[in-house]
C-alpha cells in the first residue's frame, strides 16, 4: 500500500531536477527526510540507527551553514578593519621598495601617503603624493609627515 505525498512535500518533476552547479541545502535535506518518513513501509520502518544518523547529518549541515555565515561576516569585518588601519598612514611619509621592472632589486623611495583603497580584486593599495600606487607589502618604513616650511 502506497501513501500519498502531501502537496507541501512533493517530489520534483523531471523538469525541476537539480541542474549541475546547483546544490541541495538544509531545507531540501529536511524535505527529503520527511518524504522518506511519510512513505516508509509500516511493516518495515526505518531503522532507528539510520534515522539518528540522518538527523545527525542534518544537524551537522545546519551547523556548517551557520559557521560559514559567521565566517563570511568575520572576513568582511576584518577587511574593513585593515582599511581603517592603513588609513592611519595618510599624511605620513613612508619608505617603500620599488617593484617595477626598471628598478634595481631592493631599491627604495620615500613619499607621502595620500590615500588608501581596495582595487577590484580586493587588494589593498596605498596612494602616494607622486601618483604612485603601491601594495602594503612594499612598505619598509614609516615616519611622521614632513611639515611645510611655511608652518
Amino acid at each position: 500500500m502506497m501513501t500519498s505525498i502531501s502537496n507541501d512535500y512533493s517530489l520534483p518533476k523531471p523538469s525541476q531536477a537539480v541542474r549541475s552547479g546547483d546544490s541541495l541545502g538544509k531545507d531540501d535535506f529536511l524535505k527529503l527526510l520527511l518524504i522518506q518518513l511519510q512513505n516508509q513501509d509500516p511493516s518495515n520502518p526505518v531503522d532507528d540507527r539510520e534515522f539518528i544518523a540522518q538527523m545527525a547529518t542534518f544537524s551537522s549541515l545546519e551547523q556548517m551553514t551557520n559557521m560559514n555565515k559567521t565566517l563570511e561576516s568575520f572576513v568582511q569585518s576584518q577587511s574593513k578593519q585593515t582599511l581603517l588601519q592603513y588609513s592611519e598612514l595618510i599624511d605620513k611619509e613612508i619608505t617603500y621598495e620599488i617593484a617595477d621592472s626598471t628598478s634595481v632589486e631592493g631599491e627604495q623611495k620615500t613619499a607621502k601617503v595620500t590615500s588608501v583603497k581596495y582595487d577590484r580584486d580586493r587588494v589593498l593599495q596605498i596612494g602616494l603624493d607622486d601618483g604612485t600606487w603601491i601594495l602594503e607589502k612594499q612598505i619598509v618604513g614609516i615616519a611622521q609627515g614632513i611639515k611645510d616650511q611655511g608652518e
